[in-house]
């Protein structure tokens, strides 16, 4: 897939207020610092589509934009905001679970995960909450040329197990890079495989 178009839509706390009609949408989640405005920004070949910002938890709101006039990327609230009150923590779950749950033209999810960290608890939360949801979702490893590239099938292979703890199927994963640009056609490739032609 070519990125020929990639435009900010709208911004909005309520997944009953995203864009009305059958258009198909793909999101992207993490935990805060995962490096995902990063990521974004790279796959659409656009340097500022996503605000990135050394203050992680920067993306409070649900955010459309639109591609090549046919699909939309959603940049979604990250998870586990450390430095923000408990209420705002809880606020941004209802958002992030309503649309989740509740999105009828979210076609998969994208969840990024950190390489370079040991198996984080809130990530496997998160990750057994899809699929206890039944929700379609690949796993994103961000930041991949930070670590030499056995380090990186380490830390797959270390992921893989903890997941197998829970999981009887693994789901999809793919390596990234931001700044090297590792995965980019991957994840167009299968978000491209998954629009109605």
């Amino acid at each position: 897939m070519k990125i020929k178009s990639a435009d900010f839509l709208l911004s909005n706390s309520d997944y009953k207020k995203c864009p009305s009609g059958d258009t198909p949408e793909f999101a992207f989640i993490g935990r805060s610092n995962v490096g995902k405005s990063s990521l974004i920004n790279k796959l659409v070949e656009r340097r500022a589509l996503a605000k990135i910002s050394g203050k992680p938890g920067k993306t409070q709101l649900i955010n459309h934009f639109e591609i090549n006039n046919q699909w939309y990327l959603v940049d979604l609230p990250g998870y586990g905001w450390a430095k923000v009150s408990k209420s705002s923590r809880g606020e941004f779950q209802k958002i992030i679970t309503g649309y989740l749950l509740n999105r009828q033209s979210l076609v998969s999810t994208f969840v990024l995960v950190d390489i370079r960290l040991e198996p984080q608890k809130i990530d496997l939360e998160f990750i057994n909450w899809m699929g206890e949801n039944s929700l379609p979702f690949i796993i994103v490893f961000t930041k991949c040329d930070k670590i030499s590239k056995p380090k990186v099938s380490q830390s797959v292979a270390r992921f893989k197990k903890v997941l197998l703890q829970s999981w009887e199927e693994l789901p999809s994963m793919i390596t990234s890079s931001s700044t090297s640009g590792l995965g980019r056609d991957e994840l167009l490739d299968y978000i491209d495989s998954l629009l109605v032609k």
